[in-house]
């Protein structure tokens, strides 16, 4: 029997002889009590099913999760694909490189293949799945997210610097007021009396607690107000009263002020090309972000078009994409007001003429809302819709999402209605130039479309059509059936007014399909079954 407690044992022994051993021997009952000795400890034993940590040098250090396509930048270090071409759509700096004085250079991408095999080694081994791709959209908004996360940081050390340099000037100045003090008694003959003592420092007393008690209280309650103080803007960007005034009422409670600042900042932008330069800074961009989805008619229509304004200086458009304000402007060209939504659509064209916003637009979701303003909105927010699609669509993954959005049925529409049908060819000449716009095109009966309008056609739209149908016969066989059927040489041999370019494009293509002629004469071609089939690319 195991012992679990104590072992009573019952043992006898002599008792000690009493005043000389005289009295009687008497046989007393001791009690010792044995407890059993506590076995040595053994190492803990590790669970072998708990997973192992993962290695840090495994993990994106933008994205922080397993690299499933590790690159390798200039400097050294080693990051998800996707991560990098979001950090430099959107502009940030990742932390590994913010110690870097010339900025990150992601200018070559060297593929980590290395790195690539031990990560899925290192998953085999574990039994775990291997890591996903992360796609380009997921990455653009991590990188936001981290930029305001970051842009708040700033702000709060802003703002707890501005803080301590008051702190230390109220000190400075109560040690200036106490020498003054002690240098005046000096002078005096009678010491300072007690009610004179206590006075003048009960106020010095009564200054600092105040300050102390009140100005961690504001900077919790609206950390926000921080950024507006000259003290801790200046260091970074100059003072400008005009920009004070407009911050002043932007920020208000009443309704009547903060609309009274968009009348005022949509006139003040609208002329003069020093205001856009000199009021586009990071305070104002911040303070007009949330009053772009605002509730009011007034605000949001004026508030949009302030940023139309801003945006027509070249050197405000990198800034007003890296402020955050895009997605806002998609919400309003989504679902805000008529005037609003067409403003949005004017700020988003303009804003698509840098190249540095055209990918970071496209990921940021404005290719879905700028399709559906082609077919719903009114005659101007369709023209700078398919403005902003035209400039959106020079970028290959925003190309390879228009197809995807199913853009070109709605292009083909807009040339056989004749409703912007040139703007329309400008886009339609951007898909035809990667191998899936080629195919949607042929697939939707656009070199049919395009041979019809080119005889009815004059002047820039003639010339886009035959540089779309020069696109279009990049794509073979297939093209060279379409254009038979359709009766494109014939057309095309008209075509003697136009650029010296379009002219060219024409006879080129004539002379490509006169000699595929010649070729397959006395073949038996099946055209029917030809013109059904799709690319060998699909």
């Amino acid at each position: 029997m195991e012992f679990q407690e104590a072992v009573m044992k019952l043992t006898t022994r002599k008792p000690k002889e009493r005043n000389g051993g005289g009295g009687p021997k008497l046989n007393r009952w001791a009690i010792v009590s044995f407890r059993r000795s506590p076995k040595p400890s053994k190492p803990a034993k590790t669970d072998p099913r708990r997973p192992e940590a993962v290695p840090d040098e495994f993990l994106c250090p933008v994205s922080g999760s397993l690299m499933a396509d590790p690159v390798i930048v200039p400097s050294g270090h080693s990051f998800e694909r996707a991560s990098v071409e979001a950090c430099k759509s959107l502009g940030f700096v990742p932390p590994a490189l913010a110690g870097r004085v010339a900025g990150p250079d992601f200018s070559t991408l060297i593929p980590n293949h290395a790195l690539k095999s031990t990560i899925l080694s290192f998953c085999r081994n574990r039994s775990l799945p291997p890591p996903e791709p992360l796609d380009l959209a997921s990455a653009c908004k991590l990188v936001a997210g981290l930029m305001s996360t970051r842009s708040h940081e700033t702000e709060t050390k802003l703002a707890h610097a501005a803080v301590d340099e008051r702190r230390d000037s109220v000190r400075e100045e109560r040690e200036t007021r106490g020498a003054k003090t002690e240098s005046s008694r000096s002078h005096h003959q009678d010491p300072p009396t007690a009610a004179h003592s206590y006075s003048s420092s009960d106020d010095s007393v009564a200054t600092t607690p105040a300050f102390e008690s009140t100005s961690p209280l504001q900077l919790t309650a609206r950390p926000s107000c921080c950024c507006s103080s000259s003290c801790s803007s200046s260091e970074f960007e100059p003072t400008n009263p005009e920009e004070e005034q407009l911050l002043a009422k932007l920020k208000s409670p009443l309704v009547f002020d903060v609309e009274e600042a968009v009348m005022a900042l949509r006139d003040v932008t609208r002329t003069s090309e020093e205001s856009r330069a000199s009021l586009c800074t990071a305070r104002l961009l911040s303070a007009v972000r949330p009053l772009v989805v605002s509730k009011y008619c007034a605000i949001q229509v004026n508030s949009v078009a302030s940023l139309v304004n801003l945006s027509l200086a070249a050197v405000n458009k990198v800034k007003i994409v890296r402020s955050g304000i895009v997605p806002n402007l998609i919400d309003v060209l989504k679902g805000g007001f008529p005037e609003a939504a067409e403003h949005a659509a004017g700020a988003l064209f303009s804003l698509a003429l840098d190249d540095g916003n055209k990918t970071a637009i496209g990921a940021l979701g404005a290719l879905p809302p700028l399709l559906h303003a082609l077919r719903s909105g009114n005659e101007r927010a369709r023209g700078d819709s398919a403005s902003a699609l035209y400039h959106l669509s020079l970028v290959q993954s925003n190309r390879v999402k228009l197809v995807r959005l199913g853009s070109v049925p709605v292009l083909l529409g807009m040339v056989r209605s004749g409703r912007l049908a040139g703007r329309a060819l400008l886009v339609l000449v951007n898909l035809g130039s990667c191998a899936d716009g080629r195919a949607a095109m042929m697939d939707a009966g656009a070199v049919e479309c395009l041979v019809g309008f080119l005889s009815r056609a004059a002047g820039s739209a003639r010339d886009n059509c035959v540089t779309a149908l020069y696109v279009l016969s990049q794509g073979g066989l297939r093209f060279k059936g379409l254009a038979r059927a359709a009766g494109a040489a014939e057309a095309l041999e008209k075509v003697e007014s136009g650029s010296w370019r379009a002219r060219e494009m024409a006879r080129r293509m004539v002379e490509m399909m006169a000699e595929r002629t010649e070729e397959m004469e006395g073949e038996d071609v099946d055209w029917e079954k030809l013109l059904e089939a799709g690319t060998p690319s699909r």
